[in-house]
């Protein structure tokens, strides 16, 4: 090679140098390229193992990061809260790692380039002796540079735009947090944070649903409250405001997308549809599909036709056997062949053959047959199938357990029925054989046999017909107690007085006053509000019946004490009242009626004076026996008295207005316990130990009779309306007769475990009670209908025990309260009860 070409080779490699090292440096300072630079490099160049060491290059970001911190706005930072820095930090920190990652990748980029340039020259000048072939060399490489330069230029200056756009956002925002960190309040107080409007933060659909958390809920359950739910932290979200008519109205008119803007009822924010919501609507209206892509005429793809393929659809061929007929059918047809050939079965044409035969032939019908009624014959129809006999059990066996062995006893036993066999309980004796081939024949085996032919033919045969029967639908639906308040309860009130058995009680017409007497002789006049004992009259013997008069206009209480009946004036309630019972008590009625020598002998009346009229007594009627009862009519001038041990004189009606007496019975029929009047007609209920008498006053002559089926009747009530009365018996037993119904009691009614002693009808409600020995006040419901096709509905409602017993005696006396739904009870602990 001349002096002159190798100058000119020497030049051109140094320049070459020197370009590498320039690309180098600038790719060490812009270090920040994406990625996308990695893509460019051609990675097919072969490289050698030579390293060339270079000088770490300069961080990237230092010139930026120096102009941002030197700013004047660097102090303002000092100011920002420990949240923002540490947000800051981190996002820088994120940054200052990308960047380093991209900076060393784009370093490594750079290096091998520079060492695959530096083999390449090596490899240049070593084996290339022409000029040639340097000349393309250089060329190659120069046109490769170019490119890289113009890459990395165009990177660079997008990341440091990118950077530098970061970086002010940030500088601008610590200048704007550091202003108003800078400027206090007036007051020096901190600043409170703004409240947020929840409706503009959250301004995605998405969003709402997930911040209300409801659930599917009717939003009107949230109509008197001030919110509409919570969000994901427990916060109420407060309903928006929604304007009045005249805001609607407003919008109306202004607003020129009122027409499609809806209410969503979850936030109660208000939507406006979108044009592509109103379109899909529409179609909707009008029965089109939402979707306008949607085609519903798309060609129909025809899987099956009906060319004939020459290969299966399916991905495997058909096996052999289906190519081969069935043996089965086979059979099935040899057997159908064979039948019509030996006639058993008839081919369609003979079928149809026949049919047009049969329907030529006349048609015979039954005169009497009914429409839902065929012939039908019994045997054949209505055959029943005998009996099995039952297997054989283990007493058969030929090696049966020695308990089913007959010992002495049961042999002899067995034996004593010979005569009569079917008495026995096994018709054959147990056996026991050690093996089964010693087991002789049976001698009975004919006989048995035989007596089995005899039963199939002799015995007839029949359904045993059971009822299936659910034993609930025997026992009476009865309703709730619940729905049948009111009635008493709970103990209210306790009457403390008497000092003995309290035997009797009454009560005033409109309720608020009671009296009762007992053992002690006293006649105690209580205030039921109160519970205050308001009077106290001597009455000088055991007071076995107390009786209020039901006239309001009178105030007068009939006492039975011993052989005397005391009319007394209690001198409570209206004053005018009690002041004209006094003037006509003291006017004695002349009668010209001579009084029959029996009714006399039975009973005078006399005209209390001294200290028994200052006590309260008007009237003493002597009685020849101890009365035991005394019965007020309901208009208030006649009351009746018993004496049980006066025989035909055992029962006595008296007329306090003339003030004489009568004997209604000339002979008893029994030992009477009790009498009662028919509240509207004029009937009179006598009661003897058995059974129950109704007569009639007018025509003078007995109306009706009544069975207890009981042994002594102790007590009767009856009800207002005058068609059921109720009996209470010593033998343990309520009787309910209704007596439109049965002279036999329509119910009987087993709640007591002692005598029952006392029986009421409550006035007003549908309410009656029992009391007995047992301490036990039992209260039920008692429902009478209009309706004579309807029963009475009797329903136990409530137990009440709160007495004690006293010489075997619990509760003596029950009564009703007049116009409340309560009711009292007299023990003989001396004490009387009210339950409300």
């Amino acid at each position: 090679m001349p002096p002159t070409a190798k100058k000119s080779v020497k030049r051109k490699l140094k320049a070459i140098v020197e370009n590498v090292d320039v690309r180098s440096e600038e790719s060490e300072e812009d270090s920040e390229a994406e990625d996308l630079l990695n893509a460019e490099f051609n990675d097919t160049v072969d490289s050698s193992d030579e390293e060339v060491e270079e000088s770490e290059p300069e961080d990237s970001d230092g010139e930026v990061d120096q102009l941002v911190f030197d700013s004047d706005e660097s102090d303002a930072l000092e100011f920002e809260s420990d949240e923002d820095d540490e947000e800051e930090d981190d996002d820088d920190e994120e940054d200052d790692d990308e960047e380093e990652e991209e900076e060393e990748e784009i370093k490594n980029k750079s290096n091998n380039l520079k060492k695959q340039d530096e083999v390449k020259i090596k490899n240049i000048l070593i084996k290339s002796n022409n000029e040639k072939n340097k000349e393309e060399i250089l060329k190659n490489k120069n046109n490769k540079n170019k490119q890289e330069e113009i890459l990395k230029n165009k990177n660079n200056k997008n990341k440091q735009e990118k950077i530098l756009k970061n970086k002010s956002e940030k500088v601008t925002k610590n200048k704007l947090e550091a202003e108003e960190i800078k400027s206090p309040d007036i007051n020096n107080k901190p600043s409170e944070p703004e409240l947020k409007d929840e409706y503009e933060e959250y301004d995605s659909s998405d969003e709402e649903d997930i911040r209300n958390t409801v659930g599917n809920i009717p939003m009107q359950w949230y109509k008197e409250h001030d919110h509409i739910g919570y969000d994901t932290e427990g916060k109420k979200l407060i309903k928006p405001d929604t304007g009045d008519e005249l805001d609607n109205f407003l919008k109306r008119a202004d607003d020129p997308d009122f027409w499609k803007t809806v209410k969503d009822p979850q936030t109660g924010q208000e939507v406006v549809l979108t044009d592509e919501d109103v379109e899909i609507i529409r179609k909707i209206a009008k029965g089109q599909y939402p979707d306008p892509n949607y085609n519903d005429w798309t060609p129909w793809v025809d899987w099956f036709t009906s060319k004939v393929e020459k290969m299966p659809l399916r991905g495997f061929p058909e096996h052999k056997r289906s190519f081969l007929p069935s043996k089965l059918e086979a059979k099935k047809v040899s057997k159908i062949v064979h039948a019509l050939k030996m006639g058993w079965m008839k081919s369609s044409a003979e079928l149809e053959k026949e049919r047009k035969e049969k329907s030529k032939m006349p048609a015979f019908y039954m005169l009497w047959e009914t429409d839902d009624q065929a012939e039908e014959m019994r045997r054949i129809h209505k055959h029943i199938q005998a009996p099995k006999r039952h297997l054989p059990g283990h007493a058969e066996s030929y090696n049966p357990p020695p308990e089913y062995l007959f010992d002495k006893k049961e042999l002899k036993e067995w034996n004593k029925f010979k005569d009569t066999p079917w008495k026995r309980k096994l018709h054959f004796i147990p056996q026991k054989y050690n093996s089964l081939r010693t087991v002789p024949a049976y001698p009975d085996f004919i006989k048995e046999r035989f007596q089995r032919c005899l039963d199939l033919y002799m015995c007839p045969r029949g359904y045993k017909m059971k009822l299936n029967i659910d034993p609930e639908q025997l026992v009476p639906q009865l309703p709730s107690p619940q729905d049948l308040q009111p009635f008493p309860t709970t103990l209210s009130m306790v009457f403390k007085g008497h000092t003995d058995i309290v035997r009797s009680m009454t009560a005033q017409n409109r309720g608020q006053y009671i009296a009762s007497g007992g053992d002690d002789g006293n006649l105690k006049i209580w205030e039921v509000a109160t519970g205050r004992c308001v009077k106290t009259v001597p009455c000088g013997a055991t007071i076995r019946s107390v009786a209020w008069c039901p006239n309001e206009a009178i105030s007068l209480i009939a006492v039975a004490a011993g052989q005397k009946v005391l009319l007394i004036n209690p001198g409570v309630g209206d004053h005018l009242v009690t002041s004209k019972t006094d003037k006509l008590m003291e006017i004695i009625p002349q009668s010209d009626v001579v009084v029959n020598e029996r009714v006399q002998s039975a009973v005078q009346w006399e005209q209390a004076a001294g200290d028994n009229w200052d006590q309260g007594v008007r009237v003493i009627l002597n009685h020849f026996k101890i009365v035991k009862q005394i019965v007020w009519h309901a208009k208030g001038d006649y009351f009746a008295t018993v004496m049980p041990d006066g025989q035909n004189r055992s029962v006595l009606i008296h007329q306090m207005s003339k003030r004489r007496s009568q004997i209604p019975f000339k002979r008893s029929k029994g030992l009477i316990q009790c009498v009662l009047f028919h509240p509207i007609r004029p009937f009179l209920f006598v009661a003897t130990q058995r059974n129950i008498r109704i007569y009639d006053l007018v025509k003078q002559e007995i109306f009706k009779k009544l069975f207890s089926n009981s042994q002594w009747i102790s007590s009767m009530s009856i009800h207002p309306g005058g068609d059921n009365i109720i009996v209470g018996t010593y033998d343990r037993k309520v009787l309910w007769f209704d007596l439109d119904f049965s002279t036999k009691p329509y119910q009987t009614l087993r709640l007591h475990g002692t005598g029952v002693r006392s029986v009421s009808f409550h006035k007003r409600y549908p309410l009656f009670a029992s009391g007995s020995d047992d301490c036990k006040l039992v209260v039920c419901h008692g429902m009478v209908y209009n309706d004579l096709l309807q029963n009475p509905l009797i329903v136990p409602l409530k137990n009440l025990s709160n007495h004690e017993k006293h010489e075997d005696f619990g509760i003596i006396d029950v009564m009703f309260h007049p116009i409340q739904p309560w009711v009292f009870s007299a023990g003989a602990d001396s004490t009387i009860k009210m339950y409300s």
